[in-house]
């Protein structure tokens, strides 16, 4: 008898489960498609995420560009690179093992990147978001700090690299404002001298800036913001 009212109660929970599932999945996809029948803008950026490699502060910059719906969903791609200065010393010994010259060498690292970020919540001044991004690049050692003199000349290696995090949004005004982010970077790789070094939480301080709707509140009578304005919070 217990274990036929434990088969039924798993069964209803399991159909409770399955409702809800279809319920969120419609609403999501209501959602998705009200995003995609409004107006689209360009999302452009300028960004410098934090880490951490070797327990050493570090900073990787990129340049994005993308597409905006409505505010609400951001998709794009774009390139990053490490901006930081991050070495490496190899030691050669000798048939006694004995330390007969040091090499520094510098960590490089580049790769392009794609990015999604959906909009959870939002209300006048506060955003919050989930941004999901994926790169595809590589990373070499090199001898000299200068990335033009012996590029060629060095072993790359392969990149594959995941970053999901969440997003905070402040709006100062109506195309100014204040954000943050943190997410963890994970990396796949085939060299095993960067290795997990390169998985780090990473984080960035964000001032925001939307000229389109500058624009939009400059000149309210222009026939641009009549067409694709006007300004919103």
């Amino acid at each position: 008898m217990h274990v036929s009212l434990f088969a039924i109660s798993m069964r209803y929970i399991w159909l409770l489960f399955l409702c809800w599932t279809v319920v969120l999945k419609a609403q999501y996809l209501d959602t998705m498609h009200a995003v995609f029948n409004h107006k689209s803008s360009i999302d452009a950026r300028l960004e410098s995420r934090n880490s951490f490699i070797n327990n050493e502060l570090i900073s990787v910059t990129g340049v994005r560009l993308g597409v905006a719906f409505q505010r609400k969903l951001r998709v794009g791609g774009g390139l990053s690179w490490l901006k930081s200065e991050v070495t490496k010393l190899d030691i050669f010994e000798d048939a006694y093992g004995n330390p007969v010259d040091t090499l520094k060498r510098y960590l490089k690292f580049g790769y392009l990147c794609y990015y999604i970020d959906f909009v959870f919540y939002k209300t006048k001044r506060w955003q919050l978001s989930v941004p999901i991004q994926a790169g595809t690049g590589i990373s070499w050692f090199q001898d000299q700090s200068d990335i033009k003199r012996d590029f060629r000349k060095n072993t790359w290696y392969f990149l594959l690299l995941y970053e999901p995090g969440i997003t905070a949004q402040f709006k100062i005004t109506r195309w100014c404002g204040l954000g943050a982010d943190v997410a963890y970077r994970f990396t796949l790789k085939n060299n095993k001298d960067v290795g997990e070094k390169l998985n780090s939480p990473t984080y960035a301080f964000k001032l925001l800036f939307w000229a389109d709707q500058l624009f939009y509140v400059v000149f309210p009578e222009s026939k641009i913001t009549k067409r694709f304005g006007p300004a919103v919070w």
